[in-house]
């Protein structure tokens, strides 16, 4: 029986597969729900039984604590199955835009309270065919709970638009505060890649890889303190990094030798020129992503700690060790890493750092956090770092913060009308799914189906 089930699961289409795999997974998704909601229920009333045998209470007084304890969660379930939609919130600012949609400032209307609302045009997710990597920032948003990713309360969508309702982290990121910095010290490094490393290693023990780390994905909260985020092309080895533009070299570019003979200053200068640019495009930049993950021979968790170390560089030195004029002469410069990665020798930086660089930027099998981020956590460049109380300490660079809606440390951006129907999707067979809490999502281009417990 078990060969004739391979056989016939082997003779399915591509498109059959996916489906079958999609709806085992939403299955499997939805009973888990259920029952960690279950398990929960059950802890909260241990510990109320538990409190009240603390307290001593009558069995008068135990009755009535249970049934003010029934009515919470009775209204706890209720607003949970609440469903939401985009005239819960009030839209107050735009504070980023990408190549598939962009993020608000909003208010929800009933409690006041300010969310990042991270907008994403469905036409444009299956155009360029990247439903899988919205999936997977989903799945990794609801089930990371940590203090170094950021939090997503809510989801929903309506003919247009895909909505992710995320906490709103008002120190910004870390490319804008790149931007306005020339380099950062020494000390301020330490204290921001320690926390990446600690952020990093912390998707890494829920299985899952990131592969996008840049410094456009590392938020600063309210104390300037690192959370990771944009979690697109996260996987657990799951859909490949979309690098077809960058391999795609068939056709012979000219080599950008004027920018090789700019002097560090001017590279500096010409990379923030170009940085915003590449961030709010659909190709990006190549500069953090790791040379195995081009090759797609297999690659794991290592090329984050690849990212971590170009991004360190550039904290220090001003621009990424491969940027370049073009995208593809970035590919080949991180693909020809072993003569590309050189330090500048008009911005001195200590042999510490360097040589915790050059681990990060190696080869796969000698890279740094092999073994494991305790490797990693004892570098001498992390020399008096204490990692367990890091958050609590005053960030490198304070943040300033005037109000909960004070959105200073994000860029100006004009209004649009993504919020406006504009047209009808393609008639695409592809399908989402989301969660709201105990909800389960599944969309199709011309219908939505909702089961809800």
């Amino acid at each position: 029986k078990t060969a004739i089930r391979q056989s016939s699961y082997s003779s399915m289409s591509n498109h059959t597969k996916e489906r079958v795999t999609m709806a085992k997974v939403t299955l499997e998704n939805f009973y888990s729900n259920l029952i960690a909601q279950h398990e929960e229920r059950e802890m909260r009333q241990q510990k109320l039984e538990k409190v009240m045998d603390q307290e001593g209470l009558a069995d008068e007084e135990k009755r009535v604590r249970r049934s003010q304890h029934a009515r919470k969660e009775t209204e706890f379930l209720r607003l949970k199955r609440t469903r939401l939609g985009l005239e819960d919130f009030e839209s107050l600012k735009v504070i980023g835009r990408g190549a598939f949609g962009e993020v608000r400032l909003v208010q929800k209307k009933d409690t006041g309270h300010v969310y990042a609302m991270k907008i994403l045009r469905k036409a444009d997710m299956l155009e360029k065919e990247q439903v899988g990597h919205i999936r997977a920032e989903r799945d990794i948003l609801v089930e990371a709970d940590s203090l170094w990713v950021v939090k997503m309360f809510y989801s929903f969508q309506d003919k247009m638009n895909l909505y992710l309702i995320m906490e709103f982290l008002p120190g910004g990121d870390m490319m804008t505060l790149l931007m306005k910095k020339d380099t950062l010290t020494e000390e301020a490094t330490q204290f921001y890649i320690a926390e990446t490393v600690l952020a990093i290693d912390s998707i890494h023990q829920l299985g899952f890889i990131h592969r996008d780390i840049k410094p456009d994905n590392l938020l600063l909260d309210s104390r300037g303190h690192v959370k990771l985020s944009d979690f697109g092309l996260c996987t657990g080895l799951k859909r490949a990094h979309r690098t077809e533009f960058y391999k795609n070299l068939n056709h012979s570019l000219p080599s950008d030798l004027t920018f090789q003979n700019m002097n560090s200053k001017r590279k500096a200068e010409t990379w923030k020129r170009n940085r915003r640019q590449l961030a709010f495009s659909t190709v990006g930049t190549p500069d953090y992503i790791a040379p195995e993950v081009f090759m797609q021979n297999g690659y794991n968790k290592l090329c984050d700690w690849w990212s971590l170390g170009v991004i360190m560089y550039e904290m220090l030195i001003g621009y990424p060790p491969f940027c370049s004029e073009t995208p593809q002469e970035t590919y080949r410069k991180v693909m020809n890493w072993r003569e590309t990665l050189t330090f500048p020798p008009e911005v001195p930086i200590s042999e510490k750092a360097k040589d915790l660089i050059l681990r990060f930027c190696c080869e796969e099998e000698h890279r740094i956090g092999a073994t494991s981020v305790e490797e990693i956590k004892s570098n001498a460049f992390f020399e008096g770092v204490d990692y367990d109380h890091i958050r609590e300490r005053p960030a490198a660079i304070p943040i300033e913060i005037k109000s909960i809606d004070d959105t200073s440390n994000f860029d100006e951006f004009p209004d649009s009308d993504i919020l406006q129907p504009t047209g009808m999707l393609p008639n695409h067979k592809i399908w989402l799914f989301y969660f709201q809490p105990r909800t389960v999502w599944f969309f199709f281009t011309k219908y939505l189906i909702q089961f809800t417990c």
